[in-house]
């Protein structure tokens, strides 16, 4: 369960890295404004939490988007026509690895976290997390159909 709660935040953060370069109206530091609103509002966080938590958590972010960054071109190698069976099969391994680096890290972090959150206000920030991912895909789907509607 656990596992699977984890792939579906590196899912999620892979793809709000490419949701961000879509849209060009709202910047890295604007992202992540939102991001804090909502998971100060969501967790309950203090001022204190707040300036604790959040430089860990994009300094975790920023990692993750790098394995997540080399996981994606591994599998963008997959798409040459020439890829041999070998190589799928190191790519997939790869990517694995990419997914297992980023689980470790997420670990780290919550050790990190734990010196200064209780692990109801660290279950509540996982949980605001999910729910803004959701939001924010649900909004992109409905800007989505807005454009198709348009043309």
């Amino acid at each position: 369960m656990k596992k699977t709660i984890y792939m579906l935040v590196l899912l999620l953060t892979v793809c709000l890295t490419g949701l961000q370069a879509q849209n060009a109206k709202l910047s890295k530091e604007e992202f992540r404004n939102r991001q804090k609103e909502f998971f100060t509002q969501q967790a309950g966080l203090s001022n204190e939490e707040a300036q604790k938590f959040f430089p860990l958590y994009f300094e975790l972010q920023d990692k993750k988007q790098v394995y997540n960054k080399e996981a994606w071109q591994k599998l963008r190698q997959g798409k040459n026509a020439n890829t041999t069976e070998t190589e799928y099969g190191k790519i997939v391994e790869d990517v694995i690895q990419a997914r297992i680096a980023t689980d470790e890290l997420e670990l780290e972090y919550v050790r990190k976290y734990k010196q200064f959150l209780t692990a109801k206000k660290i279950y509540l920030l996982q949980k605001a997390e999910m729910r803004f991912h959701r939001e924010l895909l649900k909004g992109f789907k409905h800007g989505q159909k807005g454009q198709e509607k348009r043309k």
